[in-house]
């Protein structure tokens, strides 16, 4: 599944009315641990059926950012049925995020 890029304007219905588990990826293009882990979430992506990726730039979606209280980024959360479940800040290694979900 590709990894869906998350809006205020989808995030209800992408985000709190999924069935299924959500990883979301707070970013900001000019980030370098945010690159360093894009790719991994590809993976993840393509990987686990049961796992939807949502990319949510915090630079175009501050709301939605200071929903999450992210002070610094990249920051992963896992969100379930519509809650936040767990969250981790700075770059992580595949094993981690999976362990995470």
């Amino acid at each position: 599944m590709a990894v869906i890029k998350i809006t205020k304007e989808n995030f209800e219905a992408e985000v709190i009315n999924s069935e299924k588990t959500i990883l979301l990826d707070f970013y900001a293009d000019w980030c370098m641990p945010c690159k360093m882990v894009s790719p991994t979430l590809e993976e993840i992506s393509n990987e686990k059926s049961d796992i939807k990726v949502g990319k949510i730039n915090v630079d175009l979606e501050p709301e939605l950012a200071a929903a999450f209280s992210v002070s610094s980024i990249p920051m992963l959360a896992v969100m379930k049925n519509g809650k936040l479940a767990n969250k981790m800040v700075g770059f992580s290694s595949k094993e981690k995020i999976l362990e995470m979900l």
